[in-house]
């Protein structure tokens, strides 16, 4: 397989959104399975409640490395750096009303008002990650970074 480029690797990522995040709690690693809402080149950007572990552990050591595997081509994509939180509620608008988050429109239902929703989850990016590619066939080959 040749290196691939960053637009075949955001589109790996969008067609198999469930990826695994590896944080850091204390000197332990943590990882859990996340669900991606988008990834292109203004980064990979996913959320979570802000009462949940992972919340914390980002916020006391954002550097993180994620992984996304297609088993269809049977490859794994790492991808490592430092998340940013985003404030912004448009952004969470678009996520708590697409067709993927349907289960959000409960929790928005709830909300006396939109700001206390949008205070229920965070919204964190990934920009410039280093990503590498992992097969089968190159699994004893030295792995090339390549920037997002």
């Amino acid at each position: 397989m040749s290196v691939m480029q960053k637009v075949q690797i955001f589109d790996v990522m969008n067609r198999n959104p469930v990826f695994f995040l590896a944080t850091v709690e204390g000197t332990e690693p943590r990882v859990r399975g996340m669900m991606l809402y988008r990834a292109d080149e203004s980064g990979i950007i996913f959320h979570t409640g802000p009462h949940k572990d992972v919340y914390h552990q980002i916020t006391m050591n954002p550097n993180v490395q994620m992984c996304f595997y297609d088993v269809a081509q049977n490859i794994q994509i790492r991808v490592r750096g430092t998340l940013e939180k985003i404030d912004d509620d448009v952004l969470k608008e678009e996520i708590a009303n697409h067709s993927t988050r349907a289960f959000m429109q409960s929790w928005k239902v709830n909300c006396v008002t939109k700001d206390d929703f949008y205070k229920m989850f965070s919204v964190f990016r990934l920009k410039n990650g280093k990503a590498n590619i992992w097969t089968f066939q190159t699994n004893f080959t030295p792995k090339e970074d390549i920037q997002l």
